[in-house]
């Protein structure tokens, strides 16, 4: 598939690698991370004690820390994910919608960061959580499902239910270990998945509302 196949997802990801390259290169770590990184603890805009540095707006952060990595295997990872998932959801769900999804995704998780600990001072960095987002949408419009309904709920929210379910153990799972020194953003994960698990099949049909 080419970039014009799928050009939000491939734009998005040279977006991410072009930024997360340059803060590698040329930004302390930790500088990059309080500078762009998602803090739960600043919310809804509460500064950050003995620090003197710029920082990009609270409201901006669920975006630029998905901008962000903590090395290069954390940002491979990332997009190996994005553009397996992100350009297939392109297929179905079209360019406009995959570009929306992923920032709700973005905000979502950030959401589920701050639910999970409102007064966390740790940056939350990484695009995991809005590709969460596109994960779920991939499972919701290409995942066989022989799940049957249940009562008056039908096949698809049974079938959304149990995915929903089955990454939420598999994040709290990962919960109990870190990844690459890294405690994983559980809360992110699960948060930008339940959105993309919502708005897939809304979104498919905005698409075709016409067909």
């Amino acid at each position: 598939m080419h970039f014009r196949d799928a050009p939000a997802t491939y734009g998005i990801a040279i977006l991410t690698v072009a930024v997360s390259v340059c803060a590698i290169l040329f930004v302390a770590p930790d500088v990059a991370a309080v500078t762009g990184g998602f803090i739960p603890g600043r919310v809804p805009d509460v500064p950050i004690a003995n620090y003197a540095g710029w920082l990009v707006p609270v409201w901006l952060t669920p975006l630029s820390a998905t901008l962000l990595h903590g090395g290069w295997m954390h940002l491979f990872f990332n997009m190996v994910m994005l553009v397996y998932c992100g350009r297939e959801a392109e297929r179905a769900l079209g360019s406009v919608s995959v570009a929306a999804l992923y920032v709700i995704g973005a905000y979502a998780a950030a959401a589920g960061q701050w639910a999970q600990d409102p007064g966390a001072v740790m940056p939350m960095i990484g695009a995991s959580g809005a590709i969460s987002a596109l994960v779920a949408a991939y499972a919701m419009l290409y995942g066989g499902s022989r799940t049957p309904g249940v009562g008056p709920l039908p096949a698809g929210l049974i079938h959304a239910l149990w995915l929903g379910a089955a990454w939420t153990g598999i994040n709290l799972l990962i919960g109990f270990t870190t990844m690459m020194g890294q405690p994983v953003a559980i809360g992110a994960h699960i948060g930008g998945f339940i959105v993309g698990l919502i708005l897939a099949r809304p979104l498919l049909l905005w698409r075709y509302r016409k067909a």
